[in-house]
């Protein structure tokens, strides 16, 4: 099922380095930009930088990254020693905010769509400073409305109720998926993995659907040409 989740908006918590700019725009990379001077930074000027990025900006992808070009990862190119001009891609940033800020260290919040590299938002927050930056630290907070707040730590696994009381509806899962509810007679045929007519068809050609019966998540499915054809069924 994640893989109908990945494409959910993300929350991070970052931290970035001021002052030094690498060309994996994280702590492996080599050094491309240094500047020592730092003194002219204020917390006024870097939540100021940090904010101009909310909305949807133009964002370059990182050289070493997994994005495609002629079929190929950028970061088996880049490895190479080539560079690519890569175009600018559409992003959006929901919500940043300033953490923390102390010397050459800032740790942000983000919430932005999925897609969005946080190691380009260190890169373009130095150059906006006028210093440069590389990422040193990220963590991921959510996805969707998934929570680490919400996660049981791994000690907790063994205990049945706690496990029980923390589990997620498959349902409520995919809730951001166009939902097709069915008859039994109609659940049957779906747990056989057979296509289904549908009369009216939902306004939903091509993309992914969640089917239930009776609460109860059935398959990931796609509706083509009036149909609804079972991608992913799921064992009742």
């Amino acid at each position: 099922m994640a893989e109908y989740l990945s494409g959910l908006d993300k929350q991070y918590e970052a931290t970035a380095r001021l002052g030094i700019e690498t060309d994996t725009l994280d702590l492996e990379g080599a050094v491309v930009g240094e500047e020592a001077d730092l003194t002219g930074v204020s917390e006024d000027e870097v939540r100021t930088a940090l904010e101009s990025f909310v909305g949807r900006i133009q964002q370059v992808p990182p050289q070493f990254s997994a994005k495609k070009v002629k079929g190929e990862a950028m970061h088996r190119r880049a490895r190479r020693g080539e560079r690519v001009a890569l175009s600018p891609v559409e992003v959006t940033v929901h919500e940043i905010g300033l953490l923390a800020f102390q010397a050459s260290t800032v740790r942000f919040s983000v919430r932005c769509s999925s897609g969005t590299y946080i190691r380009a938002l260190a890169r373009d927050l130095g150059r906006a400073l006028g210093v440069g930056a590389h990422l040193t630290a990220l963590r991921r907070t959510a996805v969707g409305s998934f929570s680490v707040d919400a996660a049981l730590p791994v000690e907790s696994l063994d205990d049945g109720p706690a496990v029980e009381r923390s589990r997620i509806d498959p349902v409520a899962a995919v809730r951001h998926l166009t939902g097709i509810a069915v008859e039994e007679a109609a659940a049957t045929r779906i747990r056989h993995g057979q296509r289904l007519r549908l009369d009216p068809a939902p306004d939903a050609e091509g993309g992914p659907v969640a089917v239930a019966c009776k609460g109860e998540l059935l398959a990931i499915g796609e509706v083509e040409d009036g149909g609804l054809h079972p991608r992913k069924v799921f064992a009742s």
